[in-house]
């Protein structure tokens, strides 16, 4: 299994190379070079297996030998052991042909969790065969920081800095970033908004000098890795619902695209997909592509599903890549484009293909508090924001004939003062989580000066000569 970039200029590496390295050295994504495949019988079999066994399976198509078997095996069974659910990621019926896949029983309470967890282990054990040593930098909406500092705190071969917008995360996100003690974690509170922090990101990356100096490495659905581990439920809850002999569409709730570019990716390995559902906040950049075929920027704005208040959705360039047609020239000019003047244009055989598969649709502030507030009256169920704007666009989107599979990608106690709001009910933080209310944070305040954090990171990780070192 060799991987590209969806620019075209870096060379084709393996997959442990892609899971150390994250973002491509032309400022590309990677991919596979080919989709593995499985079959209408291998689909149906997974119906009653554990979820790390069908991890362990998944995960083995796209290491092609590179990773042993047995080290798979054993990295899904601890990462998915950290999760308080014995499903993992359970379904949870709403209505005769609607399910809520949880996705936050994790240690943080989010989706992240799924990938991260076991990113962490793939990590480590890539590291100690090459007795080396990573600095991650990874920017968060929200979610991945928590998710990523919770997965790599303590680890003896990487240190992690997360970037995060400054006051544009819920309490319970920023607390779950900062009140982390070990030496090798940083939260850094940046004063912008999270695209600030993703392109500081990805532009350190383009420094060859300091990426090569502090073997920087990434966590952020740039990483290859992240999308891998997400494709597991997608396929777990088709088979549970009766894939593939049964008509089934997924409603996710995204900014950056990377959780329903992971549904592509097993639509492409052969799940029998109807319809990926794309949910925007009122941040509709994404639905109002699919609806124009004009990828424009206008501004972020303030939401309460913050992990969704993005506009550069960094995933968007690997489904770009693959409808039109793999050309890496037209994924670079594309992306010059939008540098320079905010907006690309996707060609109508790219928006066709997009079209054929995906739909799209954003929910207002309004209609996520009504969303809450009404599911709850009508069943007991907390939704978190962001789940509510699924549940909204599945009402507006979702196939009629088709079971509708919404992600929960979040549990409602990680935005209390938005649920309390909306329904009049706080959900309380799980007691494994209660401590940190309390606990003393540990975060630095930086300006939006890419050489103003690199420096802050040369100072402090150990493999610069920080004062960690």
């Amino acid at each position: 299994m060799r991987y590209i970039s969806t620019r075209g200029s870096a060379p084709e590496l393996g997959f442990e190379d892609v899971l150390l390295s994250g973002l491509a050295s032309d400022g590309g994504l990677y991919l596979p070079r080919q989709w593995p495949r499985f079959g209408e019988r291998e689909i149906a079999g997974f119906a009653g297996k554990p979820f790390a066994m069908i991890a362990a399976d998944i995960v083995a198509r796209f290491t092609a030998g590179e990773v042993d078997r047995a080290v798979i095996a054993t990295a899904c069974r601890e990462a998915f052991a950290t999760f308080r659910h014995p499903a993992v990621c359970p379904l949870v019926q709403m209505t005769p042909d609607a399910f809520l896949l949880e996705l936050f029983h994790g240690p943080t309470l989010a989706f992240k969790d799924v990938a991260m967890q076991l990113l962490a282990r793939l990590m480590d054990h890539a590291l100690e065969k090459r007795d080396g040593r990573v600095t991650i930098v990874g920017a968060t909406s929200g979610d991945t920081g928590g998710a990523a500092i919770e997965a790599f705190r303590g680890r003896a071969r990487a240190d992690v800095f997360i970037l995060y917008p400054e006051g544009r995360v819920s309490e319970v996100q920023r607390r779950q970033m900062t009140t982390a003690g070990e030496a090798n974690v940083h939260a850094l509170a940046i004063a912008g908004n999270f695209d600030d922090c993703q392109a500081m990101v990805k532009a350190m990356f383009a420094h060859e000098a300091f990426r090569q100096r502090v073997q920087l490495a990434a966590v952020n659905s740039i990483n290859w890795a992240r999308i891998l581990a997400q494709i597991v439920y997608f396929v777990a809850a088709a088979a549970a619902l009766g894939a593939p002999s049964r008509r089934l569409s997924f409603v996710v709730p995204t900014g950056n695209f990377g959780d329903i570019f992971a549904g592509y990716v097993a639509h492409r390995m052969g799940l029998p997909i109807a319809q990926l559902v794309i949910a925007t906040n009122r941040n509709d950049i994404l639905a109002r592509t699919v609806a124009s075929g004009n990828y424009t920027v206008t501004g972020v704005q303030p939401t309460t599903s913050p992990s969704m208040d993005i506009e550069v959705s960094s995933n968007f360039e690997r489904l770009l890549f693959e409808a039109e047609g793999r050309d890496p020239a037209i994924i670079r000019n594309a992306f010059a484009a939008l540098k320079q003047q905010g907006s690309f244009a996707l060609s109508p055989q790219a928006l066709t293909s997009i079209r054929a598969l995906f739909a799209a649709g954003h929910a207002s502030e309004a209609e996520v508090a009504d969303e809450i507030r009404t599911v709850h009256a009508a069943s007991g169920y907390v939704l978190d924001p962001h789940t509510a704007v699924g549940a909204v666009v599945l009402r507006k989107c979702a196939e009629a004939d088709a079971i509708k599979i919404l992600l929960a990608t979040a549990h409602p106690a990680k935005f209390p003062d938005a649920v309390e709001a909306a329904c009049g009910v706080r959900p309380p933080l799980p007691l494994a989580l209660a401590a940190q209310r309390t606990a003393p944070e540990r975060l630095t305040v930086l300006p939006n000066d890419q050489a103003i954090v690199e420096r802050y990171v040369l100072d402090h990780c150990r493999i610069a000569g920080g004062i960690a070192a």
